[in-house]
């Protein structure tokens, strides 16, 4: 078999197929940084590369990953510098949207659901481009993809053991970014029959309405000391249309009494590019024209995420709260006039009315970057994916919330907050680095109604922190913790254009 691409290397070698399993295609669509990239003349990997050590100094060291900065070329349509060679294999981490859980469960769960590995498509693409060119080219690839599923010979033997027998549609499994790119290849402009050969679209803590976070990284640093990773990952996305295309297209933003949209010239105040910023909302404008054929979307709830921001010279302020409307389309305000607000929570990054797009919904409490891997929303997807049931219920219990900093320093204390349950009664906390380093049990404390746990690394690293309650629901989150000071002594403050990298 082709691990890359997912299919048999000789379809006539087909095992029996299993009454469990749909005739369909399925196509994996990853998320912003799903994908793992390579300089297409050198092949030098710029990003997904495995191991702790890497990631701490592609964050922390001088050249960093100045390598995936948009070029002027690139900047004017002129692509091809850059090779995405397939889904992230490696757990990952970024600023401010935190750990990546890799896409090998995704896979392996998919995989499962079908007679033969050649029905599922990995789509891997250069998350740094707008969503719309991505889009044409999943569009082009999907249809590639059903075209050579229909044609080998365990898709008829397994169409024989389904009850409607019709030849395979299309479904899509899209994490984040990838159900906005799968929703531009649904443009009837791409192929006019994509939609109709799409049996489902599945998405896992997609931002259709944008996502809060998109504006805190834009504007990492602005106007106080920030840690060098955060500022580096600014400068990286500073010009890519891709996190563009991930800004917040809601009433998000809070002035005094009233809020409203934010706008190019607000994304130009806080360190974006305002023409990206046009062009990514009149996509976005196009792109919400598109109706996902059999959309579910798998949610992730219970966790601290932001909703709304403030902008105060230049420097944005996020909330974890947003407005809401009455049916007149006024603002629901306190009796003396001020605005209320609400906390719809969400993964961490995503809020949970920003993921639903008023589909059918599978709620979990888990945290953005582990959705993708959960083993509940794996057995979710598997039986969407077959066509067994809708499902709508949570599932997993209650569950909690998890709060993490993004990015701790090693040999100094962290503090991380556990949302949900009343008291530490059936609670645990463990922390331990991927390597397989456990450190000790986290000990939990009630602090102001909330669980909190302070625990201290010594190993520069990433951890994966694991809390699991007393309904035995589980929610993950990955941390870096880097070397004290940083791995090089470039400073804390990077608001110089001509710092290196």
């Amino acid at each position: 078999m082709n691990h890359a691409t997912g299919r048999s290397a000789n379809p006539d070698d087909a095992s029996p197929v299993s009454g469990n399993v749909t005739q369909d295609a399925v196509v994996i669509v990853p998320g912003i940084m799903g994908s793992a990239l390579r300089d297409t003349a050198t092949g030098r990997l710029l990003w997904g590369l495995s191991g702790t050590r890497w990631l701490v100094r592609a964050w922390t060291g001088r050249d960093g990953l100045a390598a995936l900065r948009m070029t002027d070329d690139e900047l004017a349509g002129r692509f091809g510098r850059v090779t995405a060679t397939g889904l992230l294999r490696h757990s990952a981490w970024t600023p401010h949207l935190r750990g990546f859980e890799p896409y090998t469960a995704l896979g392996a769960a998919m995989r499962r659901c079908v007679p033969d590995p050649a029905a599922v498509l990995e789509f891997a693409y250069d998350w740094r481009l707008p969503v719309a060119v991505n889009g044409r080219l999943l569009a082009a690839a999907a249809r590639k993809h059903l075209m050579d599923w229909r044609a080998h010979p365990a898709h008829d033997a397994a169409r024989r053991l389904r009850r409607d027998e019709t030849p395979a549609r299309l479904v899509f499994v899209s994490h984040s970014m990838g159900g906005l790119v799968t929703q531009a290849a649904l443009d009837p402009v791409h192929d006019s029959d994509l939609a109709g050969d799409t049996r489902a679209v599945l998405t896992l803590g997609t931002p259709f309405h944008g996502a809060v976070k998109a504006v805190s990284i834009l504007n990492s640093g602005r106007g106080t000391p920030v840690p060098l990773p955060h500022g580096r990952l600014r400068r990286l996305c500073a010009t890519m249309p891709g996190l563009h295309d991930l800004l917040p297209r809601y009433t998000c933003v809070l002035e005094g009494a009233s809020a409203r949209r934010l706008t190019p010239g607000d994304v130009a105040g806080i360190g974006g590019d305002p023409d990206l910023a046009r062009l990514a909302a009149d996509d976005a404008v196009r792109r919400e024209a598109v109706a996902l054929p059999g959309h579910h979307a798998v949610v992730g709830v219970r966790q601290e995420t932001t909703q709304s921001l403030s902008i105060d010279g230049g420097v944005v302020h996020a909330h974890c709260h947003t407005v809401r409307r009455h049916s007149d389309d006024s603002f629901i305000r306190h009796p003396d006039g001020r605005l209320a607000t609400f906390d719809c929570e969400g993964d961490g990054t995503v809020s949970t009315e920003s993921a639903a797009l008023g589909a059918f919904t599978t709620p979990l409490p888990l945290q953005h970057g582990a959705v993708a891997a959960d083993p509940f929303a794996m057995d979710a997807l598997a039986e969407l994916v077959r066509g067994d049931r809708h499902l709508g219920p949570p599932m997993g219990g209650a569950g909690c919330g998890l709060d993490t900093p993004d990015l701790a320093e090693a040999g100094s204390p962290w503090t991380m907050t556990i949302r949900g349950p009343a008291s530490p009664s059936g609670v645990t906390c463990r922390v331990e680095r991927l390597d397989g380093t456990e450190l000790p049990p986290a000990r939990l404390s009630l602090h102001n109604r909330r669980l909190t746990a302070t625990v201290r690394a010594d190993e520069p690293g990433l951890y994966r922190v694991t809390v699991r309650s007393r309904d035995n629901s589980r929610v993950s989150q990955l941390v870096l913790v880097a070397p004290p000071g940083g791995a090089e002594a470039d400073g804390n403050e990077d608001t110089s254009p001509d710092q290196p990298w």
